[in-house]
């Protein structure tokens, strides 16, 4: 844990989640091998020099409920021939800035791996919102397959692409499986934090959280991972952020995370090889400030921007807390090897605290700053 005295600024203290007691989830983070390059004057202002491009890849995540083996997928990246999506979103994708790649599907990837997609075996797919990012493929997994997303896609959005030729979704992921919404004002929820959640398994041991604001029906997700009702010495989450933010400039630094007076590891390892002084990145801050995010959130993007706001305010709340992994749907830096997470196939997310994955990465997107310090 970071001390004040190795800070720029005094931390404020973040608010409890008083997140109920629960067991804990089995989570996997899939690379879906999406990767798209569009301009963050799309997403956030200001203009920093040197960082015109945002470059993201597109994560998905499968959480099983141990105790009965029941599986789900939080988000699906992008399809595979997304040429095919609903020509409104193609126009977009074929807009000047914007370059999409994708070698496979996430249903590819898990029946390759052998998760038995075909036989049923993925309960349901939650998106976390509707955009064509993270919706991927539904057609690509049986009827038995059901599709989850916020309130409010089957009235503003439905019919889908080309029943509706206006509509950016596609018919044939909704067509012959079960569609749920949830909504958060008629379903019974628990506050945690300062979101509404919605306990999915029953068993606290993951939840889907409102944070309304970048898309209509837009949703988190918050794992637990350990867990002292199993034994563990605490609890630990991953938080899946979604599109609250598209970059790790636009959460931190902020009110409860500053600048710290050193940044280990060093995200400009070319000129600071181990340890990076953190008052560099303060001098090239647009307001000159270090306890403030570099970005925020444009008026063109958000469905609602007020709404949207609040839901970055929150996530920086639970970003602040010690036992949870905040991870947003498009960052870079956890696909740097150097930080060691394990992706599917090969490992789960149990031990990210163990393994510090929060604290090594959380400066990381400083890199895309670099030529601002040079």
């Amino acid at each position: 844990m970071t001390s004040s005295q190795d800070l720029l600024h005094s931390a404020k203290a973040p608010p409890q989640l008083n997140v109920p007691k629960g067991a804990a989830v089995k989570v996997q983070i899939i690379d879906s091998t999406a990767r798209i390059w569009a301009p963050v004057a799309h997403f956030m202002t200001p203009d920093i020099p040197g960082h015109p491009i945002l470059q993201a890849p597109a994560f998905s995540f499968l959480v099983e409920q141990p105790s009965s083996s029941r599986k789900i997928l939080f988000d699906l990246g992008l399809r595979k021939d997304w040429e095919n999506l609903a020509p409104s979103v193609v126009k977009i994708i074929d807009s000047p800035g914007w370059k999409c790649e994708i070698k496979q599907n996430v249903a590819e990837i898990l029946q390759e791996n052998g998760v038995d997609v075909a036989g049923g075996e993925i309960e349901a797919v939650v998106w976390s919102h509707w955009h064509f990012d993270h919706t991927g493929d539904v057609s690509t997994f049986p009827s038995s397959t059901a599709l989850v997303a916020g309130a409010g896609v089957r009235d503003t959005l439905l019919p889908g692409y080309p029943k509706n030729e206006e509509s950016p979704l596609l018919e044939s992921d909704f067509s012959g499986r079960e569609y749920k919404e949830i909504d958060f004002g008629k379903e019974s929820t628990v506050d945690i934090g300062n979101f509404k959640g919605y306990d999915y398994f029953s068993d606290g041991s993951f939840y889907l959280l409102n944070a309304p604001g970048h898309a209509i029906g837009h949703m988190c997700g918050l794992a637990r991972v350990t867990s002292t009702q199993e034994g563990d010495l605490e609890d630990t989450f991953i938080f899946m952020g979604a599109d609250t933010a598209h970059h790790g400039g636009a959460i931190r630094p902020n009110e409860y995370l500053p600048l710290p007076k050193e940044i280990q590891p060093s995200p400009v390892p070319h000129q600071y090889p181990s340890i990076c002084p953190g008052h560099i990145f303060e001098a090239m801050h647009p307001n000159k400030k270090c306890n403030e995010p570099y970005y925020h959130l444009n008026d063109q993007m958000p469905h609602d921007k007020e709404q949207a706001l609040h839901s970055l305010d929150v996530m920086r709340e639970f970003d602040a807390v010690e036992n949870v992994f905040v991870i947003i749907a498009h960052d870079d830096n956890l696909l740097d090897p150097k930080l060691g997470i394990e992706w599917f196939p090969h490992g789960r997310l149990k031990n990210w605290k163990a393994k510090d994955y929060a604290n090594r990465s959380r400066w990381a997107f400083l890199k895309d700053f670099k030529s601002s310090i040079e």
